[in-house]
């Protein structure tokens, strides 16, 4: 029988209102990378927590078994005292301090409460030419990609000597370059270094490319197990995942395309850090109703730049150009104005800018169309319960009830609230930025599905995505960024991932 590093037996927590785990069980061979994939909600963070000592020993039933000996974590101290590290989907990072510091936070290279400098940074050094990052040691974390500060915390995760590497969601926020990089570290820590990890990801190809064992959890139970040594085929973890056949990844529809409703004409908009630089140059794009319009384009293309920019200028300094709206100029100095004149932009950040976390579900789907629900500056109470539930059914947000903190709920189920909240707003142009990011695949489906609605009933819906499939399988038509500027135009049925990667391999050549 193969050796297991960790055997999770029989786990079950509760929450309340809700059980989150029920008996499950969960094994990790050792020098293996082993996946665990469910939909949101399912139990996968909740298992992990269990097992990092988030969720202390007591708050739970069950039993940890790691390198043959039981466990009882009181706190994550524990576990990574007993050689167990876990990497958040949220990076737990200090912008304003140095790669260095960041790597050996909380594990400082100390004597008698003195950090050794000189030690701290020869093994950052090291550290850091381990995991292929090639940046000054000294550089501040808020000066470098995402792709590179997930870098940072495998760093930082090796410095604390681990043998089970837990990554929640780390190519979630990446790009496909950094997310090719990340998976070939992980291939790489494992084959030379015997490293054994745990991969949670809602990226099915992801998983089958690099995993050697799937777990797959459904409504907080195990379904089962598989061996990835032939490379399982996604529908067959798709259809453990959500309990059913999932034939088509996009819904079909006919669009309904009417007259243009929004028009963004000679669009420039400069770095508010620097107001000499050029962020958007000369940018004109056309939208009409019904239609689903893609952004396509590598990381730091501008979209979001963009999208921010023309939502009542959220970002951006000396912004120029012209807005238009069912034929009639827009000027929109702030959010409010964008929000009043139909316009709405569901954020890729919900966690910074998308959600109130202290707020309930309800309050939050409500928050940026008050008036709907509000007589003479009061709100009513019993209507935004009747909103809460209806979004909350309508997208299939997992949550106790409409009264549970935004802040409490999966990244997934997260983004679903934000995605109500603009809905609610009833805009006549939806941009959104990312929407579906941190979301299964059985969610995705009905997030489609509720955006092919928005655009039959005359929407302009503006789509920006880092994955190309879902340019290609949900819009009609598209624009292609790079460096800020538009530098193509293609009816999407006659688009593909070649040519759309080859109009930007170009453009920058040029």
């Amino acid at each position: 029988m193969a050796e297991y590093l960790l055997e999770m037996e029989k786990i079950t927590k509760e929450f309340p209102g809700v059980i989150a785990l029920s008996d499950v069980t969960f094994r990790v061979k050792e020098g293996e990378i082993h996946a665990l994939v469910g939909e949101n909600g399912a139990g996968k963070s909740t298992l992990m927590n269990v097992l990092s000592g988030v969720l202390p020993y007591g708050s739970y039933t069950g039993q940890i078994i790691f390198k043959g000996a039981e466990c009882r974590f009181r706190n994550i101290r524990d576990s990574e005292a007993a050689g167990i590290a876990i990497i958040h989907q949220e990076l737990a990072l200090s912008p304003y301090m140095t790669i260095a510091e960041n790597i050996f936070l909380g594990n400082e290279r100390a004597s008698n409460g003195v950090i050794n400098w000189d030690e701290t940074n020869r093994e950052a050094v090291k550290l850091m030419k381990k995991v292929g990052l090639n940046e000054k040691h000294t550089t501040q974390t808020r000066n470098i990609g995402v792709g590179k500060q997930q870098l940072v915390e495998i760093a930082k995760a090796l410095s604390k000597n681990c043998e089970l590497l837990i990554l929640d969601e780390p190519t979630a926020a990446l790009n496909d370059e950094d997310s090719g990089h990340l998976l070939n570290l992980l291939q790489t820590l494992n084959k030379e270094h015997g490293m054994t990890c745990i991969l949670i990801s809602h990226k099915i190809h992801e998983v089958i490319r690099i995993a050697h064992s799937i777990t797959i959890l459904r409504d907080g139970k195990t379904i089962g197990t598989l061996d990835n040594t032939e490379r399982v085929s996604e529908g067959r973890i798709i259809k453990d995942m959500v309990g059913r056949e999932l034939t088509d990844r996009f819904p079909k529809h006919i669009p309904k395309i009417d007259g243009i409703g929004f028009e963004i004409k000679n669009w420039v908009v400069h770095d508010p850090l620097d107001e000499e630089r050029v962020v958007i140059e000369d940018v004109s794009m056309y939208f009409r109703k019904g239609e689903i319009v893609g952004l396509a384009g590598l990381m730091g293309a501008g979209r979001t730049e963009l999208a921010m920019s023309v939502f009542g200028r959220a970002y951006g300094k000396r912004i120029s150009g012209t807005l238009i709206k069912d034929g009639k100029e827009l000027t929109l100095r702030n959010i409010g104005q964008a929000i009043a004149s139909g316009i709405a932009y569901v954020t890729e950040d919900r966690k910074t800018a998308g959600l109130v976390h202290i707020h309930d579900i309800k309050r939050n789907i409500t928050l940026a169309n008050l008036k709907a629900i509000a007589r003479h500056y009061i709100i009513n109470e019993d209507e935004e319960i009747v909103v809460g539930k209806d979004y909350k059914e309508r997208l299939d947000i997992k949550a106790v009830s409409v009264f549970q903190r935004a802040g409490n709920l999966s990244g997934g189920n997260q983004q679903k609230v934000v995605l109500s909240k603009w809905i609610f707003a009833n805009p006549d142009v939806l941009i959104l930025d990312e929407p579906t990011r941190g979301i299964d695949v059985g969610a995705k489906y009905e997030i489609y599905k509720i955006i092919l609605q928005l655009a039959s009933a005359g929407k302009c819906i503006i789509l920006i995505s880092s994955e190309l499939p879902e340019i290609l399988g949900l819009t009609d038509r598209l624009y292609i960024m790079n460096e800020g500027r538009v530098v193509g135009e293609m009816i999407t049925a006659e688009a593909t991932q070649e040519s759309i990667m080859t109009t930007i391999i170009r453009s920058s050549a040029g």
